[in-house]
């Protein structure tokens, strides 16, 4: 009897054991259990990987550092935190340190925006020009066949879906994927980031033509900085306490926000000074001097871990720890392609590795299995920031993954592209 019992207190011990996750540095505000490896269908080879090539990264000096987390079935896999984040100083990376979160704003943009369209204040077809009547006013710019711009009439008017899934006509001046004719009187998104609020925004962009007919063709915009001029409109309150009240406070997205406060500035994660491919000045300009303008374009910083809370709630259907910030309803028609037949998709110009993607309501949807540089699963959602942080969620993996790193280059792309591999490359399910 003795023997049996010693037995089976060394099964206990062995069966502990198995259980601890080392690649797992949990802050206590996450709200998300951890999962075993087993459980969760990663391998650990798999995710050393991970570790691996944020270690090159960083001894090759392309980037200071990141954080990655991944959850899988309601349950964190991974969450560490590589390198440093302040070059100047040497502060270590923690997996809690702020991102300029750019146009990850957008997404949470849109649920804001469909929480009032689910209590029936901000119907999706409804006119822009209803909120802001200088919209309907706005041309669109044509250019004759001898170089000269021309302009005609608006066919159809710009609608708030317009806005949600980049077909408004709008875009933002000083991209490459950008060819409109009237593209180069655009604010760039640094022009943006300069203007002091929505009102400064709206009068200049009023005062543009649109660079195609609404509802024709994705063209990756101002919409979304739009989008938050109408919350605004509507809800007589700023961006930022409409995002607080809506989703921040019951999410518990207690670090993210349109300005970092003062105690929690060391926490911020900057980019090199000079750009590693090019060996030109950068830099992460909002993490310098913070925002005026509450931009729903791109201008929120936060956390992974604060995202990865948003981005399982949307996985959830809308609900986080007993927190419902949309009906299952909301999200799915926020995660399905909303990009109907007439409408030149664009996609994989603003993001090569994206062959084969529509787009939502905020966010980029995979619609074929194959096509893409990367992997995942039909009905996969997304989306990125211009200064290196990034998300994506596959419902049919039920997966979760945000990334943070400060490299506001072309690097950026490459680490969207890898992180992708390497977390789809350690799942053994």
């Amino acid at each position: 009897m003795k023997f049996k019992l010693l037995l089976t207190a060394a099964a206990v011990i062995v069966s502990t054991t198995s259980m601890a996750n080392e690649f797992v540095n949990k802050p206590s505000s996450l709200d998300i259990p951890i999962a075993t490896l087993n459980q969760a269908g990663f391998s650990a080879d798999g995710l050393k990987r991970i570790d691996t090539f944020f270690a090159s990264e960083i001894e090759k000096k392309r980037v200071p550092g990141g954080v990655v987390g991944i959850v899988r079935d309601g349950k964190l896999v991974y969450l560490k935190a590589h390198g440093t984040s302040n070059p100047a100083t040497q502060a270590p990376m923690q997996v809690d340190s702020i991102f300029a979160l750019a146009s990850m704003t957008k997404p949470m943009v849109s649920v804001a925006a469909l929480s009032l369209t689910q209590q029936a204040k901000l119907p999706l077809f409804s006119k822009v020009s209803d909120y802001y009547p200088a919209v309907g006013a706005m041309k669109v710019a044509i250019k004759k066949p001898d170089g000269s711009m021309d302009y005609e009439n608006v066919k159809n008017p710009m609608t708030v879906q317009d806005l949600m899934r980049h077909t408004s006509g709008l875009t933002y001046g000083g991209r490459p994927d950008t060819s409109g004719a009237a593209a180069s009187l655009y604010p760039s998104t640094e022009d943006i980031i300069k203007m002091k609020n929505a009102n400064e925004f709206m009068e200049r962009i009023t005062k543009l033509p649109l660079v195609y007919q609404p509802g024709t063709i994705f063209e990756y915009s101002s919409s979304f900085e739009l989008l938050g001029a109408v919350i605004e409109k509507i809800t007589a309150k700023s961006l930022d306490s409409y995002l607080r009240e809506t989703i921040w406070n019951p999410l518990r997205m207690n670090d993210t926000g349109f300005n970092v406060p003062d105690n929690k500035k060391s926490r911020q994660a900057y980019a090199f000074k000079l750009n590693p491919l090019n060996n030109r000045p950068q830099t992460i300009s909002y993490l310098e001097k913070g925002m005026d303008f509450e931009n729903g374009g791109g201008g929120s910083l936060g956390t992974v871990p604060d995202y990865l809370k948003f981005g399982q709630m949307l996985l959830n259907g809308g609900e986080f720890n007993g927190q419902r910030i949309l009906s299952p309803a909301m999200v799915k028609l926020m995660t399905s392609d909303q990009m109907n037949k007439k409408i030149i998709n664009n996609v994989a110009n603003v993001e090569p590795h994206r062959e084969g993607y529509g787009f939502g309501l905020g966010v980029a949807v995979r619609t074929e299995p194959g096509l893409a540089a990367v992997p995942g699963n039909v009905g996969e959602y997304s989306w990125n920031g211009s200064a290196g942080a990034g998300y994506f969620a596959d419902p049919q993996a039920k997966l979760v993954v945000v990334f943070g790193t400060a490299a506001p280059g072309d690097l950026r792309k490459y680490y969207r592209e890898q992180i992708q591999n390497l977390v789809y490359g350690a799942m053994t399910r």
